[in-house]
């Protein structure tokens, strides 16, 4: 059995990937979905990506917790539940909802998220299943409390703001300006939605795991979000002056 001090280490580890993430994407933005372009080798259909990079996070996380010392404990079961949540949906139900016929994703893409999504599901899992302690005490403590309801709120600005994005874009694909929900400050609250989720999960699980997956997924998003607010002022002469790329009044 892997114990906390491997954990803690390869937690670490991925917390010193993320920084050199962010270092490559602040130059240049990962090609999938408004920044695909050509030069980086064979590609699948968009949809078909999304499934094989986010499926092991869905699947493979309840394999590993259920193995696990404490797989029957209340708060670990939690915890359990909420991660299913994201990622059933990221896995299985976002993929079909996209209606962008012909997007392709660069099967390098697809490959660098697959190990990443390996790697921090079987460090979560292992984590939340055996190395850490969790009685019945923490589910009234204020650490759990709060990083549930971040995770909720998160999830809830995810959701609408894929929502919106979703209900811009026609059958034959292309882009627009987005309103309502917090596009009113933001340009991009789906990424703002997801590092809330995870910042709630690590301050739930108050874990080296979850710490280092909240802190990819800054590295990972905050690049491409500000990538993001660039195109869309070079692209739309009247996008509103007053958005920010993430955080509202600030970034």
């Amino acid at each position: 059995m892997t114990d906390a001090g491997t954990l803690i280490v390869l937690s670490w580890a991925l917390m010193g990937a993320g920084v050199l993430t962010f270092g490559i994407l602040w130059r240049v933005a990962a090609p999938y979905g408004r920044f695909m372009r050509d030069g980086w080798g064979p590609a699948l259909p968009s949809r078909w990506g999304w499934v094989l990079m986010e499926a092991p996070s869905a699947a493979g996380f309840p394999v590993v917790f259920f193995f696990g010392a404490h797989r029957l404990d209340a708060v670990p079961l939690l915890l359990l539940a909420l991660w299913l949540a994201h990622y059933l949906y990221r896995a299985f139900v976002f993929p079909w909802r996209l209606k962008e016929r012909g997007k392709r994703m660069p099967w390098e893409i697809v490959g660098m998220g697959l190990f990443f999504n390996c790697v921090n599901t079987w460090l979560n899992a292992r984590w939340i299943a055996d190395a850490g302690r969790y009685d019945a005490s923490w589910l009234s403590d204020p650490r759990f409390a709060s990083g549930v309801a971040l995770f909720a709120a998160g999830y809830a600005v995810n959701q609408h703001a894929d929502s919106v994005l979703l209900a811009l874009r026609p059958s034959t694909g292309g882009y627009r300006i987005p309103f309502g929900g917090l596009y009113r400050w933001v340009s991009c609250p789906n990424y703002l939605g997801e590092i809330v989720e995870w910042s709630g999960w690590a301050l739930a699980a108050w874990s080296w795991p979850g710490l280092a997956f909240a802190a990819f997924t800054f590295t990972n998003l905050a690049p491409r979000a500000l990538a993001t607010h660039r195109w869309y002022r070079r692209t739309f002469a009247e996008y509103p002056p007053e958005r920010k790329a993430l955080v509202p009044f600030v970034l």
